[in-house]
């Protein structure tokens, strides 16, 4: 028993020096460090904004890394399509007949041979349109 409260008690104070040392190193609680206590946090700081930027680089190039091996396989897909629509036989379509009108005076034809396509934009709710 005695053993696990000795335990507890170095705990506790590992516990409290780490809370001390996480404060300076975030720049509270300061004012007490000697010259030599802030050069260590300095020193501590640096080694690790160099770690923290290595992996930062680390993870950037592995992204464009993966980008580029993506680029490749989407450049190879899109060659592989061009080639693919060549390859397939165009529709023998007749040759557009001119543009005819579709409305005659007063009423609107009723022509389904001739499928042409009205563009026009009309604002409003949709309605025959007869001239």
């Amino acid at each position: 028993m005695q053993h696990l409260k000795h335990e507890t008690a170095n705990m506790a104070k590992k516990i409290e020096i780490l809370e001390v040392s996480k404060r300076k190193l975030m720049g509270q609680g300061l004012g007490p460090c000697s010259m030599d206590e802030l050069q260590e946090i300095d020193s501590k700081l640096e080694r690790s904004l160099e770690n923290i930027r290595a992996r930062k680089a680390q993870l950037f190039n592995d992204e464009v890394e993966s980008l580029k091996a993506r680029e490749s396989l989407l450049l190879e897909e899109n060659k592989n399509l061009r080639e693919k629509c060549r390859l397939m036989p165009t529709p023998s379509a007749p040759a557009p007949a001119p543009p005819t009108q579709l409305k005659e005076r007063g009423n609107c034809s009723k022509n389904t041979q001739n499928l042409e396509v009205e563009t026009e934009l009309f604002i409003g709710l949709p309605a025959m349109r007869c001239s």
